[in-house]
């Protein structure tokens, strides 16, 4: 495993809580991560999946908030979630 990554409760390999507290991110979804000069833009899904990782929220806590908050499936939620983990842990360097 990549140094800075953990896994959480449900084995899935997060970028690791101070990488994601590091993040500055706009009201408008523009994220910026100081340390590596990475920037991009996310949706206002994003930017709830990001506050709760933040808070050292889970995968299994994220997606039970997402389900409560959408009306969508639990495993197209578990997807859309999984994927976009991993365009965090590509864009903070982890």
């Amino acid at each position: 495993m990549a140094q800075g990554l953990k896994r959480d409760s449900s084995g899935v390999s997060m970028p690791s809580l101070e990488s994601l507290r590091r993040l500055a991110i706009s009201e408008s979804g523009f994220v910026f991560d100081p340390s590596s000069g990475h920037h991009f833009t996310v949706n206002e899904t994003g930017l709830e999946i990001l506050r709760h990782l933040q808070k050292e929220a889970n995968s299994s806590e994220l997606l039970e908030f997402l389900g409560q908050e959408y009306d969508s499936g639990t495993s197209e939620l578990e997807r859309d979630v999984l994927e976009f983990i991993g365009m965090l842990r590509k864009f903070v360097g982890d």
